[in-house]
């Protein structure tokens, strides 16, 4: 019988002899059918000599032996989390957690004063829902400075510093709910953040007028300027915007539109056989702005221009009914429109927008390419840089590897077979990313499928399941599927790098913006952070200032009043790498980390009389449990 489990199983196959998904209901023989058809070539019967050559060599090319590096750098949406995760790559070891929409007593994000600072109003928030995880370029190459994520939640982008992984300016967009979308400008560089919002809403959203087929109803494409984190402008839409991405040009960008119908239940919003992908001419936008040819809305100050219908600054093409993923080609040839509700992808021609703006094309379905049959469900698409693009099936479960200049030649008329392999996905496979692929570089080496369900694939935890993200080696003609990898609450999507592209600091510098303000207001209280620990009182507001150095805090004791408001500042004053401390005020709620050379501060009520211990909470010595303190509350 045990023989029996691990003998090769017989693949399913389509007509052309191309591996199709079945569930066997058991996890072995699941896992067997994958190993042994699917992920290694779909061939319908394979030795278990070949099985476990097959298997080996597909192991052997994501070991990372102890003290190796990974190659890639992979930053995983941390979803409904509200965080980034970083994952080596092919490791799939995770590496940190980038808390950003999120509450984080590890570090204090969400607490910290210099945290709360760049959350700004929205603090008040305690979720986050990542979506779409980016990183800044250069004449479209990762340049490694900046990751942009968004947060559909609370229609809000955060910037990410990548020297330091830590989130330095986070924007809550106005006049729009539900950032969905984002993409960055390629070339020459990122100046802009291209964000969507999905929902349409009245304007002014008060209550007065909550039909959504009214006028004055809509949202819009919102435009950031990427090193202010400031709104450049927005740009009103017909339909719900769904995903986005820019050119190699730097003129144009584009976003896939759904619910043209303006409905507000599910029915409704797949009634119209088309909807459209909207695009962009950001230099006309640009211009307009600055002739002053634009609206602002309630409070706002940011520039509106109109958009719908025939605007100079946009141009709708219809593709079939509530598209989903955009994503462009690296030799910037096409914007990809992913079908979702129809088995195709629509192959948009970026050589010709420009004639379709300047009106010498009768109609603007001519800009399309092709429109090759996929599968079932297409949500996204990516690409390995031979001309070769991937895109998930939903509904099939699988991943379909198609070559786009046969797909154009099929469109044409010509009897070629554009599908070079379907492989099976465990399950339900939603965004889709290479290595490289959002760049001028894509390298064909990697690629990640993360899929929305796992079912039987990792051990049981309860009604709530893990997701699956899976690695493939993409490097040959062939897809094999190299790792399983579970993760929790929806990574939406993930983007990889080269190692080489990011820079991180190994300590802070002193003069580092991030604390500036702390910094500033010490040498206001007359402190020398570095050398000095002293308590400032101002009232019932009490700064409490100290340094630390494994295994001590230069304060080991200070006294305030109940109800006092209390700021505890701490330096840490190591030099070496590894040695953070943390400092925890018991029962008060108050947690952070210190890294080498940072200054962290945190703010809270002393309102229970008595002695309250702090410590350090991250193992900095080996008397790291006797570095302590004690604050005393005197009572009222």
């Amino acid at each position: 019988m045990k023989d029996q489990q691990h003998k090769p199983p017989v693949a399913e196959l389509d007509d052309k002899g191309r591996a199709r998904r079945g569930f066997l209901g058991k996890t072995a023989v699941t896992g067997a059918t994958l190993a042994g058809s699917a992920a290694f070539g779909g061939a319908a019967v394979m030795t278990r000599e070949a099985w476990a050559a097959k298997v080996k060599e597909a192991q052997s090319k994501i070991h990372v032996a102890p003290g190796e590096l990974d190659d890639y750098y992979g930053f995983w949406s941390g979803g409904h989390q509200g965080e980034v995760r970083v994952v080596g790559v092919p490791s799939m070891r995770e590496l940190m957690r980038i808390p950003v929409f999120n509450v984080d007593s590890a570090t204090g994000w969400g607490l910290t004063d210099e945290s709360r600072r760049v959350m700004g109003e929205s603090a008040k928030f305690l979720n986050g829902d990542c979506h779409h995880p980016h990183i800044s370029m250069t004449d479209g190459k990762y340049d490694g400075k900046y990751l942009f994520i968004n947060d559909k939640a609370n229609t809000r982008v955060a910037r990410i510093r990548l020297d330091i992984m830590k989130c330095d300016r986070m924007l809550t967009v106005p006049n729009v709910q539900a950032i969905h979308g984002l993409r960055l400008q390629k070339v020459p560089h990122t100046k802009y953040v291209f964000a969507n919002a999905e929902f349409i809403i009245p304007h002014p959203n008060d209550g007065k007028i909550v039909d959504i087929t009214d006028k004055n109803a809509y949202t819009m494409f919102n435009v950031i300027d990427a090193e202010s984190m400031t709104m450049a402008f927005q740009v009103i839409v017909d339909g719900n915007l769904d995903n986005v991405d820019a050119d190699y040009t730097g003129r144009f960008a584009a976003a896939t539109c759904y619910n043209s119908e303006r409905a507000v239940d599910l029915g409704g919003m797949m009634r119209n056989e088309r909807d459209w992908v909207v695009v962009f001419d950001i230099p006309a936008i640009e211009k307009a702005v600055k002739a002053g040819k634009h609206i602002t809305l309630g409070d706002s100050k940011v520039p509106v221009v109109d958009g719908r219908g025939d605007s100079p600054f946009t141009r709708y093409i219809p593709v079939p009914k509530n598209p989903h993923g955009l994503n462009t080609s690296p030799d910037g040839k096409y914007f990809i429109a992913n079908g979702k509700l129809s088995p195709t992808v629509s192959m948009i021609a970026i050589a010709k927008l420009p004639d379709l703006f300047a009106g010498k094309l009768k109609d603007s379905r001519d800009t399309i390419d092709a429109e090759p049959e996929l599968g079932l469900g297409p949500l996204h698409t990516t690409f390995d840089g031979r001309g070769n693009a991937y895109t998930t099936l939903f509904l099939d479960s699988q991943v379909v590897k198609w070559n786009m200049a046969d797909a154009v030649r099929a469109y044409q008329g010509e009897k070629v077979d554009y599908i070079r392999q379907k492989l099976d996905v465990h399950y339900q496979p939603g965004h889709i990313h290479a290595s490289l692929t959002e760049t001028s570089e894509a390298d064909g080496q990697w690629l990640v499928a993360l899929s929305k369900f796992s079912k039987d694939r990792f051990l049981p935890c309860g009604p709530l399941h893990p997701e699956n993200d899976q690695l493939i080696d993409i490097s040959g003609e062939e897809m094999k599927l190299v790792h399983d990898g579970p993760t929790y609450a929806e990574p939406h999507d993930c983007i990889l790098a080269r190692r080489d592209q990011i820079r991180t600091r190994k300590v802070w510098r002193r003069d580092d913006p991030f604390f500036a303000e702390t910094v500033a207001q010490a040498k206001k209280d007359g402190v020398v952070l570095e050398k000095e620990s002293k308590v400032i009182r101002d009232g019932n507001k009490v700064r409490v200032y100290m340094y630390s150095a494994a295994p001590t805090f230069g304060l080991l004791e200070f006294k305030v009043k109940q109800g006092d408001q209390v700021t505890v500042i701490v330096t840490n004053i190591d030099e070496i790498e590894d040695v953070s401390h943390g400092f925890v005020m018991t029962n008060h709620g108050v947690s952070m980390e210190i890294s080498p050379q940072q200054t962290s501060s945190i703010t809270f009520t002393a309102d229970k009389p008595g002695v309250h211990w702090y410590y350090c909470s991250w193992f900095c010595h080996a008397l790291h449990m006797e570095m302590v303190g004690r604050m005393i509350v005197e009572p009222a």
